[in-house]
């Protein structure tokens, strides 16, 4: 793909969710019509407190709009499948089509990619790294728990089930710190082509960031499976990009239980996980980085 595929994505997600909106607003007013105005004031202030959040994201696109989108824009999901259950017919299959597509397009790694590099400084190319696989089943569990505390929390307040309803929605506000805190981490692990060579921004698995330095960086390509190479991946599934020096760099590892100081490395070569291996093997050579 070619380096508008990313901006192409991100108005992509934009038109979604500006026809999401009203969208969801009718589907809303379909399902609560003929009921208790409260339930209508409840959801309403929920769907658009979240479209909005997500709008200014969309307007502003930024690592931290990353996470704002990529946790709120699915809670729509539920959202309107409740008001296609509730009554809301034809509305609500045009929400929930909409929300599923917006949701799909904002976990694209085109996606990630606009976010990170509008908030780029100066002359540097950033390319999100996949998370560990490891790692994906808790945030999407972890997720899961929180949208169904947070759909349960407005549904309580729109039946006027208030002590339930509130304390649901304390419980929920609680835990979405922990949980976007987290979430924000792995919008932040890039690998950063800049003037002075390559970077490798990850505080999951580093303990600092590093730098190779542009003369230093001997040969960037698709890691074969017989590598040896430090796997500073996560671990992460798919294809990895294998970068070698010519004079060993000194890597810190991120603290663990065992190292909780970090555990340094002196390493020839090194395993990284860009979302698109091949764009970013194109970026290397557009950097004038050698690829074999």
């Amino acid at each position: 793909m070619t380096d508008v595929a990313p901006r192409s994505m991100l108005w992509a997600l934009r038109a979604l969710v500006a026809g999401l909106a009203p969208a969801l607003a009718f589907a809303t007013d379909s399902a609560v019509d003929q009921r208790a105005a409260l339930a209508g004031t409840v959801a309403t202030v929920a769907w658009g407190a979240v479209v909005a959040v997500v709008l200014v994201a969309l307007v502003a696109p930024s690592p931290l709009g990353l996470t704002v989108t990529r946790t709120t824009l699915p809670l729509l999901v539920p959202g309107a499948a409740v008001a296609l259950a509730t009554g809301a017919a034809t509305w609500g299959v045009a929400a929930l089509a909409l929300a599923l597509l917006a949701t799909l397009v904002a976990f694209t790694a085109e996606t990630a990619e606009a976010f990170v590099q509008a908030a780029a400084y100066g002359d540097e190319r950033r390319l999100p790294l996949r998370a560990p696989a490891a790692l994906l089943v808790p945030m999407v569990l972890s997720w899961v728990v929180w949208c169904a505390l947070a759909l349960a929390a407005a549904l309580a307040l729109c039946a006027g089930a208030w002590l339930p309803g509130v304390a649901l929605s304390l419980v929920a506000a609680v835990l979405a710190v922990p949980l976007f805190t987290r979430f924000h981490r792995f919008s932040r692990r890039w690998l950063v082509l800049v003037p002075a060579g390559v970077v490798l921004h990850d505080h999951v698995v580093l303990g600092e960031t590093l730098l190779l330095m542009r003369p230093n960086v001997a040969l960037a390509r698709l890691a074969p499976a017989s590598t040896e190479a430090a796997d500073f991946t996560g671990p992460a599934a798919g294809h990895a990009v294998e970068l070698t020096v010519r004079d060993m760099v000194l890597a810190l590892l991120a603290a663990t239980p065992a190292n909780p100081k970090g555990k340094a490395l002196h390493v020839q070569s090194l395993l990284v996980a860009p979302s698109r291996p091949g764009r970013a093997l194109r970026a290397l050579a557009t950097a004038k980085v050698p690829v074999g």
